[in-house]
């Protein structure tokens, strides 16, 4: 070949140059849920490494830096300008879905302001349906379950128990608690209608220090089960105040397996405590153990929040795919994307961006070495699963009417 066909063939291929992809993390790195939010942080940093350390999206490599918004949307929404000024196109946040709406409706105001500049969310954990519903968005990509299809499995399992009588509901004062407290009532109504609800109640977030007074009206309610969607600090102390006030009633929770939580139960929430999640590294198929000992190993923590491999694996993916790291070729491409993650095989809805994967009900358990075989946070105790709800049946209907760019 001569040096003009070689230089020919060079230039009719296209050049796709290594970028280093900063990722601005926006969630709490200070006051009560700071320890949630650093565990998480790292948890996207740790599986990021990995990623770039395997070349899942190909020479491209990801730099996830923390920005701490205080847990506030207010001060959410100065965080995210600041990481759009400084030239961040991928957002992700999850603690808290007061937070999530609003970084969302900017989000949304400022592509529509900046074409060719638009900014993607990746959302791990705020769980408000109406985010992929009737205020969903094409730059908006849900990892986790939303907080009806945790619901729905919750009571698939609740239903065939039959020494439920009574239920309290407690949760916190913001959108996420309301869907709560609303899912439960429905749903019980509609596979348990004999189940009483005897309380329901809404506390500020992040502003009670402590629970003892919540405890002792779910102690006289005679509830045998708690159905709570707190997290973090408030489930902590919920938990903490429980065991100090000798509730013998069962939890059905969405985040028991959070930072601070498992310290909190210890031994008293044996076989008392179930929590609903998208993956458990005990039991029979489970995947994923190489990642919680390496974290274990690196950071002294428990590695948890597994929507952090799906996000990153499907960012991969989509850079791969798209050819690209632009935000709106990589969104086009995560539209419908199926992965292999650490739960089986996952999609991401195209029609609303909900991702759908399967769910487990587990129960807090001593750890034997057979289906417990990973503690959390030193206890002695972990996760043994109850029942695997598989993805048709955890999957929910969407009202979303998306919009997408021309």
């Amino acid at each position: 070949m001569t040096a003009l066909a070689i230089v020919s063939a060079f230039s009719a291929s296209p050049t796709v140059h290594a970028e280093n992809v900063k990722v601005a993390f926006i969630d709490p790195l200070s006051g009560s849920f700071a320890p949630v939010g650093q565990n998480i942080l790292k948890s996207w940093q740790y599986i990021a490494d990995m990623a770039n350390k395997e070349k899942w999206a190909g020479n491209h490599t990801f730099e996830i830096v923390g920005f701490d918004n205080k847990g506030s949307p207010q001060e959410s929404l100065t965080v995210l300008k600041a990481a759009i000024d400084q030239g961040y196109r991928y957002i992700i946040q999850g603690n808290g879905s007061g937070v999530g709406l609003a970084i969302l409706d900017a989000v949304n105001k400022h592509n529509e302001r900046n074409p060719g500049k638009e900014v993607v969310y990746l959302n791990y954990a705020a769980v408000d349906p109406d985010l992929t519903n009737s205020k969903c968005s094409f730059w908006h990509f849900r990892f986790d379950a939303n907080s009806d299809m945790k619901m729905e499995a919750m009571t698939s399992l609740m239903e065939k128990d039959q020494n439920i009588k009574k239920a309290y509901i407690i949760g916190q004062n913001y959108a996420f608690g309301h869907q709560v407290a609303k899912a439960a009532k429905d749903y019980l109504k509609r596979k348990r209608a004999d189940v009483q609800i005897v309380g329901d109640d809404l506390h500020p977030i992040g502003q009670v220090k402590d629970f003892a007074p919540y405890v002792a009206k779910i102690k006289a309610s005679g509830a045998d089960t708690v159905i709570t969607g707190n997290w973090g600090a408030d489930l902590a102390l919920l938990i903490k105040a429980a065991k100090e006030a000798g509730l013998t009633a069962n939890f059905y929770t969405y985040y028991a397996g959070t930072t601070g939580v498992p310290t909190a139960m210890g031994a008293a929430g044996e076989g008392r405590v179930k929590t609903v999640s998208y993956w458990n590294p005990n039991g029979p198929g489970a995947t994923g153990q190489a990642i919680v000992e390496g974290f274990k190993k690196k950071y002294n923590d428990d590695y948890s929040v597994m929507a952090t491999y799906t996000g990153v694996a499907m960012l991969s993916k989509a850079f791969k795919d798209a050819n690209s790291t632009d935000p709106l070729k990589v969104a086009r491409a995560m539209e419908g994307m199926k992965v292999q993650s650490l739960n089986g095989e996952v999609e991401m809805r195209k029609s609303d961006h909900q991702l759908q994967q399967p769910l487990y009900i587990t129960t807090w358990t001593k750890v034997n070495g057979k289906d417990v075989k990973y503690d959390q946070e030193n206890t002695g105790y972990g996760w043994k699963t109850d029942r695997k709800v598989d993805t048709y049946i955890a999957s929910q209907p969407s009202s979303c009417q998306m919009k997408r760019p021309d």
